[in-house]
């Protein structure tokens, strides 16, 4: 349904010289006085699909929800700047707390995180309904010098970089997200980076959108995925294996890019960030999603993970 709501949107809203990138991208960026850019997102949670919230500390639910609105901002390369919250609170609040005290919780959750990338909490509106907890944020960024980091540019033969561990984020990290903010910004003044994206809805279904978006193909090879010690506790307790929860979990908030494989060789050699940089795939020129086994042979890989 998400795709293709997404493809009847770039058909049917009009064109403006002011969207330098639009609908299909991690964040929109307009133009702005003096040509400057502003980086521009929006992302919600709701209670019953992204957490249920007598299993949880409000807290936790206010970190989530500015935290992957700052990895939407992370995958474009752009430095936070403000957000603004909007809060659907039901009306008799969620067990012992009230209303009040929940809305409260949820801001005492966004404002350390909030604090550690220098982003203003600018306002946002606040309603009680009769309905489950929503929180929506609209996140605002500053453009880097280099320009935004998108989807659409890479290239057969670059390099698939991941940061971090994949898999098994229903254990806690779901809630514990970590905007790669910092490596981001980092990796794309320091290399020639041709596109990038968070990973949100599972390794396998982002990448083969990041793919897409760049109009060629891309080949995982599976045994050099960095899977989390989480993915591995979780698959002792399911029918699947722990490459297949690295796969397609979602919810890891760690950042996918291209690079030309030259300057891949680089940053790996560099290793400049403090968490781990791995190489996992090449774009190719077929498309589709692919996976290289240890003997070199290629087939179709299915894209799986969480569909809207």
């Amino acid at each position: 349904m998400e795709l293709d709501f997404i493809n009847w949107l770039n058909a049917n809203l009009p064109r403006s010289p002011l969207l330098r990138v639009g609908i299909g991208d991690d964040a929109a960026v307009l133009a702005w006085q003096n040509n400057a850019e502003i980086v521009i997102t929006t992302d919600t949670v709701t209670e019953g699909v992204d957490f249920l919230l007598d299993q949880v500390d409000p807290k936790l639910v206010g970190q989530k929800a500015l935290g992957v609105n700052l990895s939407d901002l992370a995958a474009m390369a752009a430095e936070p700047v403000a957000v603004v919250v909007s809060l659907v609170l039901p009306r008799n609040g969620s067990g012992k707390r009230n209303a009040l005290h929940l809305a409260q919780e949820i801001y005492l959750g966004m404002m350390p995180l909030a604090e550690r990338f220098g982003c203003i909490i600018a306002g946002g509106d606040t309603n009680t309904w009769d309905g489950r907890l929503v929180i929506s944020i609209t996140a605002l960024g500053r453009m880097s010098p280099r320009g935004p980091l998108t989807r659409g540019g890479a290239k057969p033969g670059d390099a698939l970089l991941v940061t971090g561990h994949l898999g098994g984020s229903i254990l806690g990290r779901h809630f514990h997200v970590e905007p790669r903010i910092r490596e981001a910004l980092l990796l794309h003044e320091r290399y020639e980076l041709h596109a990038g994206m968070d990973i949100s809805d599972g390794l396998a279904l982002d990448a083969s959108r990041l793919a897409k978006a760049s109009r060629c193909g891309v080949a995982l090879r599976l045994d050099s995925i960095p899977i989390s010690p989480d993915a591995i506790k979780l698959a002792a307790t399911t029918c699947r294996t722990s490459i297949d929860h690295a796969l397609s979990d979602g919810e890891d908030f760690e950042l996918l890019l291209a690079a030309p494989a030259i300057v891949a060789e680089q940053i790996l050699a560099d290793q400049p960030l403090d968490i781990p940089l791995t190489r996992i795939g090449t774009f190719v020129e077929q498309t589709g999603l692919w996976q290289i086994d240890q003997q070199g042979s290629t087939k179709p890989l299915p894209p799986t993970g969480y569909e809207h």
